[in-house]
Order: C-alpha cells, then sequence, then structure tokens
C-alpha cells in the first residue's frame, strides 16, 4: 500500500497508547478545512514512505510502540488497507483507523475479522449540510451505514466532528449529537488553521461556542469531548 508519510511517535494520535502514524493519500472528500489538502489534490507530489520502512521501524521499538494509527486521506479507499493492517498485527501492536465512513463494506469486514482495535469516524456536519462541509453530497447513505456499524458496539470507536466557523452552528451540533446516538463517545474538535488548508482564511469558533456546543450534544449523548481548545 502507497503511504505518504509517517510520524513514528505520537502521544496524540491514539489515546492511552504510544502510536506509530501514517498516512494514506487521497480522498473522496474535499473539506475546505482539510489540513492534509497534500494528500488529497497533490499525492503525485508526495514523497512516499514503503510499507517496510513502517515494520522495521515497529519492531525495533518493540515495546516502545504500542499501537499503529493509520489516517489520510481516506484509508478506506485503498483495497489492500487489510493486508497491511494484517501484517502490522503480527508485530503485536494495536491498530487504529480514522475514517469518513464511506466505505462501511470495508468497515464491517475489517471490524468482523477483528483487523482493528478502534475507529474514529468524522461525522462532517448534518446530512442537509455535509455537501457544504465535505464538498460532495455522495456518499450520506454510506456514512449512515458506517455510523450503524460503529455503534453495534463491537470495538471501541469514537463520533468527531472538526467544527469550523460559519459552517457549524450550535444547533448543528446538537442535531448531529441526536442522529448518531445513542453512541459510546463524540468529540467536538475545534479547528485550528496550522497551513496546508484546502480553503484558506477559515478558523474556528470562541471557547464560549464549543462549550454551548458540548451542552447542546449532552442533551444526546452522555460523553461529550472538546478537543483543541
Amino acid at each position: 500500500m502507497k503511504l505518504f508519510g509517517m510520524e513514528k511517535y505520537s502521544l496524540v494520535d491514539y489515546d492511552g497508547y504510544v502510536a506509530c502514524t501514517v498516512f494514506t493519500g487521497g480522498c473522496n472528500f474535499r473539506c475546505p478545512f482539510c489540513h492534509n489538502a497534500a494528500l488529497v489534490t497533490g499525492v503525485a507530489d508526495c514523497p512516499t514512505v514503503e510499507e517496510e520502512e513502517v515494520f522495521d521501524y515497529i519492531r525495533s521499538r518493540k515495546g516502545l510502540v504500542d499501537a499503529l494509527a493509520i489516517t489520510g486521506g481516506e484509508p478506506t479507499l485503498h483495497p489492500d488497507l487489510p493486508l497491511f493492517i494484517h501484517r502490522a498485527r503480527t508485530l503485536g501492536v494495536r491498530v487504529k483507523l480514522d475514517t469518513n465512513g464511506t466505505n462501511p463494506e470495508m468497515l464491517r469486514g475489517l471490524i468482523d475479522a477483528g483487523m482493528v482495535d478502534y475507529v474514529a469516524m468524522d461525522v462532517k456536519n448534518t446530512p442537509a449540510k455535509y455537501a457544504l462541509t465535505a464538498g460532495t453530497a455522495k456518499g450520506l447513505d454510506a456514512i449512515e451505514r458506517s455510523i450503524e456499524i460503529l455503534k453495534e458496539g463491537k470495538i471501541d470507536y469514537e463520533f468527531r466532528t472538526t467544527v469550523v466557523e460559519g459552517h457549524h452552528t450550535v444547533e448543528d451540533i446538537e442535531e448531529i449529537a441526536k442522529w448518531i446516538s445513542p453512541c459510546k463517545q463524540y468529540y467536538i474538535q475545534c479547528f485550528a488553521d496550522k497551513g496546508g488548508n484546502l480553503t484558506q482564511g477559515l478558523k474556528g469558533v470562541t471557547e464560549e461556542t464549543m462549550r454551548s456546543m458540548q451542552a447542546a450534544a449532552q442533551k444526546y449523548i452522555e460523553r461529550v469531548r472538546i478537543r483543541g481548545l
């Protein structure tokens, strides 16, 4: 599988574990606030990382690196993802997958085969505003199926929404929470412009607004957490 980056040591990509994080290329969404724009639109110009480099690093850090976190881009676009995960599993690490939920068939297969330990699924916005936020109106049925797959509770998971001023309101977050409930946990992430976004000039919301969003979501979901403040 083609990889377009590796962060060898991360304490933030998989809560509670020391993770090696790898980045896949390509995505079927065009979220304006995407901070990995090069992996979405300019993959041909990005340097690649060989699978063996990843596996050799994990072997060399046995006992120090607990997990492999796979993000993107959108990892489930790659048909060889299951084989890559299988090889990682043989090294004894936990596997976390980030996904936009547009490939429920692969998600189901990975879960049923016991190949992933944790899934973080982005819920971009309310159904009515998905096209505005994801850059396309396609895939909403698939996203709903992925939500239901995770809510079965066969593995640990989280839903998360990155909040951007002009794209999300308190009412939107409440509607999202109602849509995905009941669920294990929901994270509201405040957008931060770190450069490299598909659209320039975007910004997050105030802490007061984030707290109001959290309170609104807690009407439907008990465990609602904030990231990025």
